[in-house]
């Protein structure tokens, strides 16, 4: 009998990095659904709503005069 190849071991190791990942993935999802349910807020982003951002200001509309 031959031996197997490493592709078979490569391949496992591939599908158990992505079920981890699943994981991981699933449990965020999780957490952010019972943050937001909790009404707490994930970043400070959200507390700020009311202040301006940095930035340039938008123009300022300015009559254009009308030439006839």
């Amino acid at each position: 009998m031959g031996m197997r190849s490493g592709t078979t071991f490569k391949k496992r190791q591939k599908e158990l990095a992505r079920m981890e990942k699943q994981r991981d993935k699933a449990a965020r999802r999780i957490q952010r659904k019972a943050e937001k349910l909790s009404g707490e807020s994930p970043s400070a982003l959200s507390d700020d709503l009311g202040e301006p951002l940095d930035g340039p200001a938008p123009p300022e509309t300015v009559p254009m005069p009308v030439v006839e």
